[in-house]
This record gives C-alpha cells, sequence and structure tokens, in this order.
C-alpha cells in the first residue's frame, strides 16, 4: 500500500513522479508545523525555513532538470503548496511568490520557440530566461518576485508606476512596490518596471535586483490579520541601478511571453487557492478531532453522535471544503490538460470563479468550526483563530467573490450572445 502523502488529497491520480516530488514536500512539514504557531504571533518569516526547503530541493520545484530543476509542472506546485498550507501558510505563501519567478524564464523560452521574437531579440530573452532558471535551480537561491503596487486604474487592477531609465552600462529604477513576499529575506529580488515614457503593458520589463543594492530599502512592516509571517514589506527603490545583463528590457516581451500562458495573466495562480484549501483542511482535520473526541460528562455518550447542532456544523464543513476542492481541480484540469479544454479567455475568466468560490468556502469551514468547537477553541493563538485569520486574507487577495461573480455574469451573458448570433431566425 502506497503512503499517503497530503498533497494527493487535492491533486489526485499522481504519476510516480509527481508523488517523488510530493514525498520531498511531505518531508518538510513537520519543520514547517513546528514553528508555524510562533512565526504568526511574532510576525515574522522563519529565516532556516529557506535552508529546510533549500535542501529538500524545492526551490526549483517547476524548474526544468536542464536548469538543475525538478521538472515539474503546475500539478507539483498546487499539490506542494496545499500541503505546506496544511502546515504553514505563511511559508506556503512566501513558497509561492518564490516558485511564480520561475514562469517570468519558462514562458520566455516558450515564447522563443513559438518564434515570437525576432533574431535580434532571441539572445538577450534566452540569456534572461536561462539565468533566472539557473539561479532557482543549479543555484538554489530563493527569488522575490515584486511586481504588486497600490496604484490603480479604471481599466486595470495593477498599474506598474515603477520606472526604469536607461543610463550608460544599465538601468536606474525607482518607485514603490507595495506587496511581495520575502522583504529583506530573499536571495535576490525580481522586479516588474515600465520604461520611462511609456503607457501601455508593452513598455513592462524585468530586473533582478540586488537584496543588499544601494537605494534598496523596506517599504513597511507586515502587521496583518493573517498570513503574518511572510515579510511582505514591499520595496521602495532609489535610483537603483541593474547592469544591462540583469534585465530583459525589450519592448513588448514581456506581452509575447505572457501569450503562453495558460491560465492567468501572471501564471500559476492556480496554487495561491491551493494554499488556501490547505489552510482550510487544517482547520477542518483539527475541528473533527476535537469534536469527535466530545462525551457528555453524565452519560459518557458522544456529543457529536447526538448533537443536531454540532451534525449540521460538520456537515456544513464538510460540504464547504468539498466544493472548493471541485473548483480547484477542475481549473488544475484546465490548466493543465492536453489538448486545452478551453480557450484561454475562459480558462482565466474560470480561475477568477475559482478563486472566489474556493476561498468563500474555506472562510465557512473555519466559521463553522469556530462555532462547533465553543469558547474553548477561541484563544488568539489556537489552530480555529489561525485559520479564520489566514483565510480571510483570501477573502481580499487578488480577486475577491464579488468579482468572481462578475466574471461569471459576463460569461454568461457572452455565451447567451454567442447563441443568440448563432440561430438563424426566420
Amino acid at each position: 500500500m502506497q503512503t499517503q502523502l497530503t498533497g494527493a488529497r487535492l491533486v489526485e491520480r499522481m504519476t510516480e513522479r509527481e508523488r517523488a516530488i510530493a514525498a520531498r514536500v511531505e518531508s518538510v512539514l513537520p519543520e514547517l508545523r513546528a514553528h508555524a504557531e510562533a512565526c504568526d504571533f511574532s510576525g515574522e518569516f522563519h529565516r532556516p525555513h529557506l535552508k529546510t526547503l533549500r535542501e529538500a530541493g524545492l526551490l526549483g520545484i517547476i524548474v526544468p532538470e536542464s536548469y538543475g530543476g525538478l521538472g515539474g509542472g503546475l500539478r507539483d506546485l498546487t499539490a506542494a503548496v496545499y500541503a505546506m498550507g496544511t502546515a504553514c501558510a505563511s511559508t506556503a505563501l512566501a513558497y509561492f511568490f518564490h516558485c511564480s519567478s520561475a514562469s517570468r524564464g519558462l514562458l520566455p523560452l516558450e515564447a522563443l520557440e513559438a518564434g515570437l521574437f525576432d533574431a535580434g531579440e532571441a539572445p538577450i530573452v534566452r540569456a534572461f530566461a536561462d539565468k533566472l532558471l539557473r539561479k532557482m535551480g543549479s543555484e538554489g537561491r530563493w527569488l522575490a518576485n515584486f511586481a504588486s503596487e497600490s496604484g490603480k486604474s479604471s481599466g486595470s487592477a495593477i498599474t506598474i508606476s515603477t520606472e526604469a531609465k536607461p543610463i550608460d552600462g544599465g538601468w536606474l529604477l525607482n518607485g514603490v512596490k507595495s506587496f511581495g513576499c520575502s522583504t529583506g529575506v530573499a536571495d535576490e529580488y525580481l522586479v516588474t518596471a515600465k520604461l520611462a515614457g511609456t503607457t501601455t503593458i508593452d513598455g513592462l520589463c524585468l530586473f533582478f535586483v540586488g537584496r543588499d543594492a544601494p537605494g534598496v530599502r523596506e517599504r513597511a512592516k507586515w502587521d496583518a490579520l493573517g498570513m503574518r509571517a511572510t515579510a511582505t514589506h514591499g520595496l521602495i527603490l532609489e535610483d537603483v541601478f541593474v547592469a544591462a545583463e540583469d534585465a530583459l528590457a525589450i519592448p513588448g516581451a514581456f506581452v509575447k511571453m505572457m501569450k503562453m500562458s495558460r491560465g492567468s495573466f501572471v501564471g500559476n495562480q492556480l496554487a495561491v487557492v491551493a494554499i488556501y484549501l490547505g489552510v482550510a483542511q487544517r482547520v477542518y482535520d483539527y475541528a473533527m478531532h476535537h469534536l469527535t473526541g466530545l462525551t457528555f460528562e453524565d452519560t459518557g455518550r458522544s456529543i457529536v453522535a447526538e448533537s443536531a447542532f454540532h451534525q449540521q456544523l460538520i456537515g456544513q464543513m464538510t460540504v464547504d471544503l468539498e466544493t472548493a476542492f471541485l473548483w480547484a481541480r477542475r481549473q488544475l484540469e484546465l490548466e493543465t490538460s492536453e489538448p486545452p479544454v478551453l480557450p484561454k479567455a475562459r480558462v482565466v475568466q474560470q480561475w477568477r470563479m475559482c478563486k472566489a468560490e474556493a476561498c468563500e468556502r474555506s472562510f465557512a469551514v473555519a466559521t463553522a468550526a469556530l462555532k462547533a468547537c465553543g469558547t474553548s477553541n477561541t484563544g488568539n493563538r489556537g489552530v480555529i483563530a489561525r485559520s479564520l485569520r489566514d483565510l480571510s486574507m483570501g477573502l481580499v487577495q487578488a480577486f475577491p467573490a464579488e468579482r468572481g461573480k462578475i466574471e461569471a455574469a459576463k460569461m454568461a451573458i457572452e455565451i447567451g450572445e454567442q447563441a443568440q448570433f448563432g440561430v438563424k431566425r426566420q
């Protein structure tokens, strides 16, 4: 009988290769779990986790073997961060942002194969992609991926205002990055900025920025409700020099590489949903263990066996958790199936709905656990409180449930309109 792997709860029918990677993840869970409560309380990233993950070979989980990685894909990453989410959500989220950097190397290589770059651009694109993947793979470096900023426009949820100005030998970066894990922790930062003077997405470019480079400083200490130990302090960049060889600054290159993504614009976003599912699984397992051990003092009989109140809450938790799983598994199928099941635009819409519904359902699991387990489990350092706070972050991160429902409405309207136009009128 095969050993049960935590990641296999979400990602079903693993291959032997996938199980081997999942086993590496399983080996680090006890260490992550041992420090989760203390890290949440202090709001500090547990730096020894970098060594733990590096020694397990997990920093290159989705980096090709030719670059020193494990050669995994989205299924492996999804299973990994789900499993880590059951142990320490903060570490899982920081790890995801590190892994998301790999798409900035993998997608340019796919765009090269697709012939999207001309002969003059190709060597520059390949050199940057090779450098990035080797950093994560054979060099085992932890990268912090900084794209998001606090600014928004009427046409975009994220507006990049950080600018890169050309100077002799490279670029000067100026701007503020409001979100991105591992500030002051990662070995190096991967920063998205726009070329000075540009106003469209074609001006977006990528830059390697040293953690301790002159002009780099932390924005503000992260003291959030949940996911507290992620070092999400943000960056302030003031005349930060980046050498030409550490930049992918070809106009339009960012758009060309992102065309190769099967899912959302930034790639691998399903893995974020998996983290919240891992937290929901953690609080569900804790609640079930607690509740099934409760008995009435006078009869010794099981409380949950006779209490309709507890049975209702347990049933609701189970349905919500399973519903969240179904959304995530469907999205994983859409983003990994060959040939593709749906066109990219539909896959992205589905992800937004998936993210919204899975996170709402996961949070509902935690609230039901709180009700079912009672006041004895309301300690702020307990599993239920920590899970509630961690899962609350999923309600606001990226696409809240309300935005997911808007996407669902748009999709339904589009399908309806297409059906109308497809009917021959008499």
